[in-house]
């Protein structure tokens, strides 16, 4: 099932990372790297086009409450939405709290271990005080760093499906899942 989760008043902090609810201020940081080429292709979503377009994202980042917006270094360069997981495609999770995660990074700030430290503060806060079960994490078969990213936080593949995207277009999709009791194993 998919438990309610707002983000309201949370911030997460990491060595390098502050995560925390998204604010209007915010609008220059998300344009700048929503708009680069490459970047939201990986996650289904094409580039903003304009301050507009991200204004009105941004607009449903704060009134959903459920998206952290990865600052560092005093700028955000990222995001990690928590999402609901699809429960008719697994109806096995009928009877466990579950959620998926999903997370863009700017493009200039790509292989710098950054998404995996958010991504696990993440998972802890999911696991420890939000008292989740199972988490899910997705990516398109193309998205080798998306992998990657899951692999260093310990998912595991559980089943491939289909994306519809946000571009209209099908991806296929390869589903990984966290467990509570393997993340406290590997802590």
């Amino acid at each position: 099932m998919n438990p309610e989760i707002d983000i309201s008043g949370v911030i997460l902090k990491t060595e390098r990372l502050m995560l925390r609810p998204w604010r209007q201020s915010d609008l220059d940081d998300f344009y700048s790297y929503a708009s680069v080429d490459g970047v939201g292709q990986m996650a289904g979503w094409k580039p903003h086009e304009s301050r507009e377009e991200s204004q009105m994202i941004l607009d449903l980042f704060i009134s959903h409450k459920k998206t952290f917006a990865l600052e560092y270094q005093g700028r955000v360069i990222g995001s990690i939405g928590i999402e609901k997981y699809n429960e008719a495609h697994f109806p096995e999770f009928d009877n466990l709290k579950c959620r998926e995660i999903g997370f863009a990074l700017s493009k200039e700030h790509w292989g710098k271990g950054l998404m995996p430290e958010a991504v696990k503060e993440v998972i802890r806060f999911l696991f420890e005080e939000a008292g989740l079960d199972v988490i899910f994490c997705s990516h398109f078969l193309r998205n080798v760093q998306s992998k990657r990213v899951q692999e260093k936080c310990g998912f595991k593949h559980y089943a491939f499906d289909i994306y519809e995207t946000a571009l209209g277009t099908k991806e296929d999709d390869d589903v990984s899942i966290l467990k509570k009791g393997d993340w406290i194993l590997q802590q």
